[in-house]
Formats: structure tokens, C-alpha cells, sequence
């Protein structure tokens, strides 16, 4: 997955410097918002089982009941991608951590010189 953001990255990185020249902070914010989740949708699918959802979400620091519950639902990964327990295990801290960029901060650093 670590691969795949990275190439993510670079598009962004490319995008945001492009587009975002323009006042469009609030496009940004929710063009980030639909990233994330996407991303989330991602891991979920690789994920695949619901033994491994399960783990995975607790390794994340989710509690047990809300990892389970979360792990046998029999909704799709897009419509769980936004679900309080995988957004508590995968959040924007964690995501972050893993190397994702985050559009905003590409425009504050584009329009205040703000690293």
C-alpha cells in the first residue's frame, strides 16, 4: 500500500501545484476528505477477511467490540470507509504517518509560504 501512495503522492504533489494556484482552499479540503476515504476503501479491501478486519482494526488501537463489529459488517468497502471505527484505526495521524500528502497543506504552503 506504501507503494501505491507514493505514486499517489507524486500526483498530488504535481495537481496540487498546478491547480491549486487558484482560491480554491475549500475544493482542496474536500478533494482530501475523498482521498482519504478512498484510501481507507483500499485497506479495507486488501483486508479482505473479516478475521484480518478484525485484527488489523485492533493492532490500530480500535476497541474489540467496535473492531468487531466493524470487521462482520456486510456493507460494501466504500459505504465502511466511513464508519467511526475504521476512521479511529485509520486516520488522518496514521495516514499521514505513512507518508500520504495532504492537499490543504499543499495550498497553505502555495498561498502563505508555510512549510
Amino acid at each position: 500500500m506504501i507503494k501505491q501512495i507514493q505514486i499517489l503522492n507524486r500526483y498530488l504533489r504535481g495537481w496540487g501545484n498546478y491547480f491549486l494556484i487558484a482560491n480554491a482552499y475549500q475544493l482542496s479540503v474536500d478533494l482530501d476528505h475523498w482521498i482519504r476515504r478512498r484510501i481507507r476503501m483500499c485497506y479495507w479491501r486488501q483486508w479482505r477477511k473479516p478475521r484480518t478486519k478484525v485484527r488489523s482494526l485492533i493492532k490500530l488501537g480500535v476497541p474489540v467490540k467496535m473492531a468487531i463489529d466493524c470487521g462482520i459488517t456486510s456493507k460494501g468497502p466504500w459505504r465502511s470507509s466511513k464508519t467511526y471505527g475504521i476512521n479511529m484505526g485509520l486516520n488522518d495521524k496514521y495516514l499521514r504517518a505513512q507518508g500520504l500528502l495532504c492537499l490543504r497543506d499543499i495550498w497553505i504552503s502555495l498561498h502563505y509560504g508555510v512549510s
